[in-house]
């Protein structure tokens, strides 16, 4: 354990399982987040002494240099889903990540960012505009920094169906947002962690933006519908146009955790798929030698809490 990465936001849902992996390979990992004290859950992950949190907030360029120092690989993991105070964002996506490519250039360690697939410095939305930015300024910091771009990341924690599922528990109805054709592909938090692992051990195209996904695309109705059978529940799915999702939304990201912002509605409009010209030229879980996880393999395995007996049913047949 003499080599050692520093992973930004590796006590996060994408990071504790990147986490795992990098110890699995012998790594020393050191986990700069904000509140290291929070951060207890990673230490079973390793061997004793391999994991250790220290404090570090994008915000303070001075805490993110510190934490890089005597790193061969730096990682950032690093990302929100709605704004809130300070964490703008610009702060967080933008900002934060120029800092962290800077403490990597600094350093003289490898680079590997983390964005998301419809990042697009014209798109409508600030989430996707500001991940555009936030990879271009990886990308001039360190040209030869790799960049991965996950469509929705499912897994025991994440925040896409284990939210509609809890909210199928509350309401008789889900909304469709846009109608429900919009596409996704979902992508096993597992392969996503096994995507870092190979670009840790140089396994990847340095300068490469890579867009991972699952072995299936469904619309967003096929992903809702999907969940109601896993759970056992029936639910009326009601279109609902972008007009009225929008002013749901603003009244919704009052919330402290909001079930919907308006600039999920603005994503909400566009599709989220690993695109052709990925494909095309291997930049994919494929093309890193990595099969893609099924849905239907995990799935069950966590969704079985919102069943209305929990474990002890299972979803009707169709």
């Amino acid at each position: 354990m003499e080599r050692l990465v520093t992973i930004y936001g590796g006590s996060g849902f994408v990071g504790r399982h990147v986490v795992r992996a990098l110890a699995r390979l012998g790594w020393r990992v050191r986990v700069a987040v904000r509140r290291p004290d929070l951060a207890g859950h990673l230490q079973p992950l390793g061997a004793v002494g391999q994991i250790t949190a220290v404090q570090a907030n994008l915000r303070y360029p001075a805490s993110v240099l510190r934490a890089a120092e005597g790193a061969e690989v730096v990682i950032n993991l690093v990302g929100i889903l709605h704004e809130s105070g300070r964490q703008s964002f610009a702060a967080v996506h933008d900002f934060g990540a120029k800092q962290v490519a800077l403490a990597a250039r600094e350093v003289g360690a490898r680079l590997i960012h983390a964005s998301a697939i419809g990042a697009d410095t014209q798109s409508s939305s600030v989430y996707a505009k500001s991940k555009a930015v936030g990879e271009a300024a990886a990308l001039e910091a360190v040209p030869e920094a790799v960049i991965f771009r996950p469509s929705i990341v499912f897994g025991p924690e994440d925040d896409f169906f284990n939210r509609f599922a809890a909210l199928s528990r509350l309401s008789p109805v889900l909304p469709l947002i846009g109608g429900g054709e919009t596409r996704f592909q979902p992508v096993f938090v597992g392969d996503v962690a096994a995507a870092f692992a190979k670009a840790v051990d140089e396994v990847v195209r340095p300068g490469t933006v890579y867009e991972l996904g699952g072995p299936e695309v469904f619309t967003f109705k096929q992903l809702m519908e999907l969940t109601l059978a896993e759970i056992g529940r029936k639910r009326l799915l009601v279109p609902v146009p972008d007009a009225i999702a929008m002013l749901q939304a603003r009244i919704l990201e009052l919330l402290p955790n909001p079930l919907l912002t308006t600039d999920q509605v603005r994503l909400l409009r566009h599709d989220n798929v690993v695109s052709e010209t990925a494909k095309a030229e291997g930049r994919t879980l494929e093309g890193l030698g990595i099969a893609p996880t099924a849905l239907g393999a995990i799935l069950p395995g966590y969704l079985w809490r919102y069943r209305k007996a929990g474990q002890f049913t299972r979803p009707e047949a169709a």
